[in-house]
């Protein structure tokens, strides 16, 4: 259980805006939780999933929505840090610090904040469609050329 006690902004009115899938918000609110003064948490994939009841892949999914939504930044396998404006702080004075700190295009309070985490899913979706095409075309290719190659095999009696 954290001892935090202060963060830079109540952003709860502003994280409902987002709509975000409910495995997301979960995992947001166990990584608050958990995490140190300053946003830092280092916990594994799997260990949130056994916290939360979750699937790796839901696990996964649920963190990706929470770094386009820029929430939470992976760091690196097991380290993850969250915003700064909704990290909790051990002073107010630490937390405005942090908040200063930050860049401006990872602010929370951005007037298009919403707009811009729904350009980013939109953005990610049309990645993840133009993979899967490209995976489509190859085996297709590869279909095909083994098609051609079983054609032009002949007998040798």
């Amino acid at each position: 259980m954290s001892t935090l006690k202060w963060s830079a902004t109540n952003a709860d009115g502003l994280l409902a805006d987002l709509d975000l899938p409910p495995a997301a918000y979960r995992a947001l609110l166990k990584l608050r939780a958990r995490s140190e003064a300053g946003g830092r948490i280092s916990i594994d994939q799997a260990t949130l999933g056994e916290l939360l009841g979750l699937s790796r892949p839901s696990v996964n999914a649920a963190l990706r929505e929470l770094e386009l939504a820029k929430l939470v930044k992976k760091v690196r396998n097991g380290v993850y840090q969250i915003n700064p404006m909704l990290a909790g702080y051990n002073s107010p004075e630490d937390a405005l610090d942090a908040v200063k700190g930050m860049p401006k295009a990872d602010r929370l309070d951005s007037r298009t904040y919403v707009a811009d985490y729904h350009r980013a899913v939109a953005a990610y979706q049309d990645q993840l469609a133009e993979q899967r095409k490209k995976r489509a075309a190859a085996a297709a290719a590869k279909k095909a050329a083994a098609a051609k190659r079983r054609g032009s095999l002949h007998a040798v009696g």
